[in-house]
């Protein structure tokens, strides 16, 4: 069985179909045009890294442009980093650009990498359980994140390399729900749910099996008060205004729960459409005056979901 972020590429990639093509070629051709001379990407600033380089990646991959020299130079930069001491977000996207390259230009980063590598990565992973059952996002942390338990879960499927027991992870996740039931929080000392570790969470759930109806319904309700007058979708209730990583992650959860419809998919679309640029790139909210590949790949996932959505 394909692993969730292949699943998620495949069907973006489907969903894209959907994406007028003059949409899809202008921002396929801005991400493209960034790529360093290394074969990686940057952030708004300073040198090519994985993370970055991962959103590239998956935006070429759903709008069909993974291939060809611009993919043997990512593979080149993501080989260059293979024996580099990575923080588990930066290791995670190194491990999904992989995937990425091989499913989509049949490109092998690992073929001459140590035949321990991914034993070793597991090892790490599993040195970052803690006691709550939850994966920390650094050594020194001494409690779990959902958003870093996710990325976790996500590289085993990926080096196929499951976790060991998921039950814990499981109890981890139920016990990071809000108090007011609905959504869920990063890290359990905070007060707030917020709509990025909700998304992670029912990943996690999803991947494990461990959905049930009464958290869909409770979730969907959290979510779909998060949509602002703008149209998007805001991090948590605190927070005034909408962003596309919120709006990506919060929308996509929906779906995947049966929600889609409880928000306003319309007033989304208007949203995304306004962060879009002629040249190509999106901002990443509407105060925001610069794009990068990060918030670029989001825009262009929320266009491919909502026009798939529309048309059903």
């Amino acid at each position: 069985m394909s692993a969730y972020l292949q699943e998620l590429t495949i069907r973006l990639a489907t969903a894209m179909g959907n994406v007028p093509e003059a949409i899809r070629q202008r921002h396929a051709c801005w991400v493209g045009e960034k790529q360093n001379g290394d074969g990686g990407w940057s952030g708004r600033e300073g040198v090519s890294d994985p993370y970055y380089t991962s959103f590239a990646l998956r935006t070429l991959a759903i709008t069909g442009e993974l291939y060809g020299e611009r993919a043997e130079l990512a593979a080149q930069f993501l080989r260059s980093r293979l024996a580099q001491q990575e923080s588990v977000v930066d290791l995670a996207a190194l491990i999904y650009s992989a995937s990425l390259l091989e499913n989509a230009a049949g490109i092998d980063v690992f073929e001459s990498a140590c035949s321990q590598w991914k034993d070793a990565v597991a090892d790490f992973f599993e040195s970052l359980r803690r006691d709550d059952g939850g994966y920390a996002k650094n050594p020194a942390s001494s409690v779990g994140s959902t958003y870093n338990s996710f990325l976790v879960l996500l590289c085993c499927e990926l080096i196929e390399r499951p976790i060991k027991d998921p039950n814990p992870l499981i109890q981890f996740v139920f016990d990071q729900e809000n108090e007011s039931g609905g959504g869920f929080r990063e890290v359990r000392q905070q007060k707030r749910a917020g709509t990025n570790p909700t998304a992670a969470a029912i990943g996690i759930l999803k991947i494990l099996n461990a959905l049930d109806d009464e958290l869909r319904e409770d979730t969907v309700e959290f979510l779909g008060e998060m949509q602002t007058d703008e149209g998007g979708l805001r991090a948590n209730t605190r927070i005034p205004i909408a962003d596309l990583l919120s709006s990506f992650t919060g929308y996509l959860t929906l779906i995947d729960l049966g929600g889609g419809r409880k928000i306003d998919r319309t007033q989304l679309l208007r949203y995304a459409n306004r962060l879009q640029q002629d040249a190509g790139g999106f901002h990443g909210a509407q105060w925001d005056k610069v794009c990068d590949v990060e918030y670029t790949f989001y825009g262009i996932g929320c266009l491919a979901l909502i026009h798939a959505d529309l048309e059903n």
